[in-house]
């Protein structure tokens, strides 16, 4: 079962944040990097017998990934709702819910913060609303019981807290 939301072509969730970050990328990509890898090419074109050029071969590529990034990041900017989380409460877990776990089999205290899919960052405790954790914490409240099915074994969570923070 999925989020019929989050699928082809429907909006996906973002934060403000997290729709910056891409726009910032789009941004760099389209006024920096793609004009830096146009001179690249040319300058590589400069040297004559292309056939062996290695210069303008990495460039070629390098100009493929970008303007494949570039379309990939339109598409995503294109597709994305932004969730403004600023001030929000809820008795529920929903997207933009920073929330403290306490797992159950070992005692400790976890807490995540549910993102868009293009902001998860463990680092920084931040999972996809679409990863399994966070699907399924979403619906929870604080004293619930969350059963997350990983590779190795069934882990067990209890919500203790659900809050609202800027990111």
């Amino acid at each position: 079962m999925t989020d019929g939301y989050l699928e082809g072509g429907m909006p996906t969730p973002i934060t403000r944040k997290g729709y910056e970050a891409l726009k910032a990328e789009l941004d760099r990509l389209h006024k920096v990097e793609r004009p830096r890898v146009i001179e690249a090419i040319a300058e590589a074109r400069a040297h004559g017998d292309l056939s062996e050029n290695a210069e303008y071969d990495a460039a070629k590529e390098r100009q493929g990934f970008i303007e494949a990034r570039l379309a990939e990041l339109k598409g995503k900017l294109a597709d994305a709702r932004i969730i403004d989380i600023a001030g929000r409460t809820s008795e529920t877990v929903v997207f933009g819910a920073t929330v403290v776990l306490i797992e159950q089999e070992a005692q400790e205290k976890k807490q995540y913060t549910l993102v868009g899919q293009d902001e998860a960052d463990l680092k920084f405790s931040r999972i996809s609303v679409q990863s399994p954790v966070g699907r399924a914490l979403i619906g929870k409240r604080v004293g619930d019981l969350v059963e997350v099915k990983t590779p190795a074994k069934l882990v067990e969570y209890e919500v203790v807290e659900i809050r609202f923070e800027e990111l």
